[in-house]
């Protein structure tokens, strides 16, 4: 933490520089009543006086710029709620509820309040229903890129007479996002023995979207943003902005195997 001051920092500098305007004065009136030699000897220091002022000024100065630089740092890159490591926008997807829909897309709510922009493009598809069948109350399940609380959309699946993955997220237990709470320690089903964070091979297209959806149909609530391919075959999807879980584990014939 930056522990400096810039009023107190300031204020010393102003006295310091006060200090030496009053310690000037008395030789400056002084030499003011002499002949005209004196004049030209007070005129030099009184230029010393305010050379001083402006010193004492633009330390003050640098030292508050310092300051502001150094509690303003560049803005960091955008992470995700669980606080997890930053990921490149990977295939993945989510379940909610729509809440307002515009000619670029949509937004939506997940089952744990998360808010999900939706972005669609020319090649986005809609299955289950119609496109105006995505209006603000319908249940879906979106697939496509993910770019942090962003996803752009590949595919749009209308959930008719869905929830959103409110009973799902529910029966599954999991624990919606608050900051400051520490995710808890627990794991549900079959969790590969020799798994370790961060290992795997980023996978995309047709087979992210079947993992992605396995995943979002036992435990919906966060966002997948990636999915991997173990070594032993099986998959590992990323789960944020939910305080657990934060590891789907899928298996090779696309079924839950647990969740951690």
């Amino acid at each position: 933490m930056n522990n400096y001051n810039p009023t107190s920092h300031s204020s010393a500098g102003s006295a310091a520089s006060t200090m030496a305007v009053q310690a000037r004065r008395p030789s400056v009136r002084r030499l003011l009543s002499k002949k005209k030699g004196g004049w030209i000897v007070a005129a030099g220091l009184t230029c010393a006086v305010a050379g001083l002022t402006g010193v004492g000024a633009f330390a003050a100065s640098a030292s508050s710029f310092s300051a502001t630089a150094a509690s303003s740092p560049t803005a960091a890159p955008s992470r995700p709620a669980s606080g997890g490591p930053v990921a490149p926008p990977s295939a993945g997807g989510a379940t909610g509820i729509v809440d307002t829909t515009s000619a670029s897309g949509f937004t939506m709510s997940t089952a744990t309040g998360v808010k999900v922009t939706v972005n669609k493009t020319s090649s986005t598809k809609t299955l289950g229903s119609s496109a105006k069948a995505v209006k603000k109350g319908a249940s879906v399940l979106v697939l496509g890129t993910i770019d942090s609380a962003t996803i752009t959309a590949t595919q749009v699946i209308v959930q008719h007479k869905g929830d959103g993955g409110a009973a799902a997220a529910k029966a599954a237990g999991v624990i919606a996002f608050q900051r400051g709470t520490p995710s808890p320690t627990k794991t549900v089903g079959q969790i590969p023995s020799d798994y370790t964070e961060g290992e795997g091979t980023i996978v995309s297209g047709t087979t992210a979207n079947k993992v992605t959806k396995a995943a979002q149909a036992v435990v919906p609530g966060g966002i997948n943003n990636r999915v991997v391919k173990l070594s032993n075959g099986e998959y590992e999807v990323h789960n944020i902005s939910v305080n657990w879980p934060h590891h789907v584990f899928v298996s090779k014939n696309f079924k839950v195997l647990g969740y951690e």
